[in-house]
């Protein structure tokens, strides 16, 4: 049975880590902050070293293997991470993870993570990491759950939110959880709120004030350009979010959010499921239906995993493990994704 995130939490302080561990679910920002919750436990226990294996429909799983064997120059332990977008590794991953998991390395410790899940992707492989380690999955919060979340999320950061304020994130945010957190974030800043100090109370007022109109241009701006397919709004909204000193890596996770939402969306119209309803099963709130239709329309599954490849390439050169100019990079793909034409010749 998969664990829930508290009883990933409870395990992470207090106990030895399991061999192999599968993190999996839609709520992004979950996902990625349990993550990284996992690699600093990692961190605590020892594994020092690293290793990311990305897969594509072109990975070859042998690598798994490899990486597995291979001696490390400079830890002792070691944390293999397989990125799994899908969640499905097909045929020979799931072969691969079989004979992985028959005799785990006892330095190393795998790590799995998929951005998408079902639970029709809960076949024999996922059956065989429960016996060895753990599964944790990271279902979409219900808008009731949204003030309890967003209550302690604030209380972290030193704020106290009053019921109007809550009621008025939930809405401004529309249930996405890492605008929500980013909303607080600024506003914790602005409003000097220290963490773990006395909570500042904050009602829906003090929060207009803090968040609303803090800058023209933002990466909600830009996203939206994007997925209504206004390829010079975009480039403008760039322009402005540059010249304020924004950082690229700050805007690719809420993109990427975005545009593998759509892939999803597309997705599911493609094996013949209503527009409309696809939308609704990916939660996606009445006010930005427009801008997921559009999108969808314009391009199919194949397109807009094109997208979210060369995001993830802008976020590799904005960290300088790849070359290029990180700003260049994220306005060709922003044009590509909202260009009709663009859209077009990608297809062919």
């Amino acid at each position: 049975m998969a664990w829930s995130p508290v009883q990933l939490d409870k395990h992470l302080a207090t106990g030895p880590l399991k061999p192999v561990y599968l993190l999996a679910g839609d709520e992004h920002l979950l996902l990625l902050e349990a993550l990284d919750r996992v690699r600093a436990a990692a961190r605590a226990q020892g594994y020092s070293e690293r290793e990311v294996l990305d897969v594509d429909k072109d990975f070859d799983w042998n690598r798994l293997g490899q990486s597995a064997r291979a001696m490390s120059l400079f830890a002792s332990r070691r944390v293999i991470e397989v990125r799994l977008p899908t969640g499905r590794p097909g045929t020979d991953g799931a072969a691969a993870f079989a004979e992985y998991l028959k005799a785990p390395p006892p330095d190393v410790l795998l790590l799995i993570s998929a951005s998408t899940w079902s639970k029709s992707h809960e076949t024999k492989w996922v059956a065989e990491v429960e016996r060895t380690g753990a599964v944790v999955v990271f279902w979409p919060l219900k808008r009731p759950e949204l003030p309890a979340w967003l209550s302690a999320r604030a209380q972290a950061r030193g704020l106290s939110l009053g019921r109007d304020a809550l009621e008025m994130l939930v809405e401004r945010t529309e249930g996405h959880l890492l605008a929500a957190a980013q909303e607080l974030d600024k506003a914790a800043l602005l409003l000097h709120a220290t963490p773990g100090g006395k909570p500042i109370a904050v009602d829906a007022a003090m929060l207009r004030d803090a968040v609303a109109d803090h800058a023209r241009y933002d990466v909600f701006a830009l996203a939206e350009a994007m997925l209504m397919g206004e390829p010079a709004r975009a480039v403008r909204v760039l322009e402005v979010l540059r010249a304020e000193g924004e950082a690229v890596p700050a805007l690719v996770p809420w993109l990427a959010i975005q545009t593998q939402a759509v892939c999803g969306i597309s997705a599911a119209t493609e094996r013949g499921e209503p527009l409309d309803s696809a939308l609704r099963r990916a939660n996606v709130w009445a006010s930005r239906m427009a801008q997921f239709k559009a999108a969808a329309r314009r391009g199919g599954a194949r397109f807009w995993e094109a997208r979210y490849r060369e995001l993830a390439q802008v976020e590799l050169i904005s960290k300088g493990r790849e070359e290029g100019d990180a700003w260049i990079a994220l306005e060709r793909m922003v044009v590509a994704a909202a260009d009709p034409r663009a859209a077009k010749a990608f297809a062919a």
